[in-house]
């Protein structure tokens, strides 16, 4: 048996055993990299070993792969001999996994829509329940270089930010039609901009004279608006390279993910997947989930605690009563993170944090 070590956040390192590939699975005498190799290179997968570990403990299993994206997770599920259900709001995502994954015949459905609304793109498929449900959550590395598509403040496009085209409003929208009020609490709630006022006002006061179309236009307005850092001199105690005081990250990072979050309403699905998640498990079931900002890790990991306690107690009350909502156990309470050879190679990982558990049986 190979072994494989998984990293937790905040510990060390914990043996966990790797199951083996079912080269057998696919039904086809296509080399399982030959299409792959043809087709452009669509995005790197994070924690791939790690989430395809939590998600297949038994074989023949039928799972969701929630954002589907360029198709990593689940080709190595349906490697591994699985039945695996992609979804994904992306036309362009759904044609390239589908030309990647279409070795694999009937193990493999494309579902076009948003993982929120799972319990129905299944049900019309004649599909109650499953046996797993992954969500790597924001964009893939493919979005992000795609100038078109928005998502990058170093590439000039148009300032659009869509996951999909169901999206009724573009972040141009946002940007060009919301009050200063409102454009303020964007940036605050979703992208804990601490400069969010200033940078509102700005936006508003430059789209009077010239609407905002492009996301370097964007980008600029909001470089413009932020204070000016001094760079202090490396002090007495301060390791190499910690002297200086500006960030490195681009000012316009946390505006362009809160528009993008707001575009899409990426926390309000991600709040309705949980909600409905236990519905579409089964017992034994398990819900993994891959988080990359603070917002969305918060909000996975306060559900899974909540859930996978079968008593709550307050004080007012004589003694703790069942939990009317628990569903689940968690596999691990802390966050799965990258290895460092993950993160070597690709820097992304660094921020990806995996939360894991299952759904228990009430019976």
């Amino acid at each position: 048996m190979i072994q494989h070590s998984f990293r937790y956040a905040g510990d060390g390192l914990c043996p966990m055993s790797k199951p083996e590939v079912d080269q057998s699975a696919g039904g086809s005498d296509v080399p399982p990299n030959s299409i792959e190799e043809s087709l452009p290179h669509y995005h790197e997968t994070v924690l791939l070993e790690e989430s395809v570990h939590f998600m297949t403990p038994q074989p023949n299993l039928v799972l969701v792969d929630g954002t589907l994206g360029g198709g990593g997770h689940t080709e190595r599920m349906l490697e591994l001999g699985h039945t695996v259900y992609g979804i994904d709001r992306d036309p362009e995502a759904l044609a390239y996994a589908g030309k990647r994954l279409e070795r694999f015949g009937e193990k493999f459905q494309a579902v076009e829509g948003n993982f929120c609304d799972a319990l129905d793109l299944l049900a019309e498929r004649g599909v109650s329940g499953v046996d797993g449900f992954l969500a790597d959550l924001g964009v893939s590395s493919r979005q992000l270089d795609e100038a078109s598509r928005g998502f990058s403040f170093s590439k000039e496009g148009a300032l659009d930010m869509r996951m999909g085209p169901a999206c009724q409003r573009t972040a141009a929208d946002i940007v060009n039609g919301a009050s200063e009020e409102e454009l303020a609490g964007i940036l605050w709630e979703y992208g804990e901009e601490r400069a969010s006022r200033r940078i509102a006002r700005r936006i508003c006061q430059d789209r009077e004279t010239s609407p905002f179309q492009t996301t370097t236009q964007l980008a600029d307005c909001i470089a413009r608006a932020m204070p000016k850092k001094p760079i202090k001199r490396q002090g007495k105690g301060q390791g190499k390279g910690q002297g200086k005081s500006r960030s490195s990250i681009h000012p316009a990072t946390r505006s362009f993910q809160a528009l993008r979050i707001e575009v899409n309403d990426e926390l309000g699905s991600l709040r309705q997947l949980l909600e409905t998640s236990a519905q579409l498990l089964k017992p034994g079931g398990r819900l993994c989930i891959i988080s990359f900002h603070s917002l969305e890790d918060r909000m996975v990991k306060r559900f899974m605690r909540k859930s996978s306690q079968s008593e709550i107690d307050r004080k007012e009350w004589p003694a703790p009563r069942p939990n009317p909502d628990y569903f689940y156990k968690e596999i691990s309470r802390k966050a799965i993170v990258a290895g460092e050879e993950e993160v070597r190679r690709n820097a992304r990982s660094r921020s990806a944090l995996l939360r894991v558990a299952e759904r228990v049986d009430q019976a």
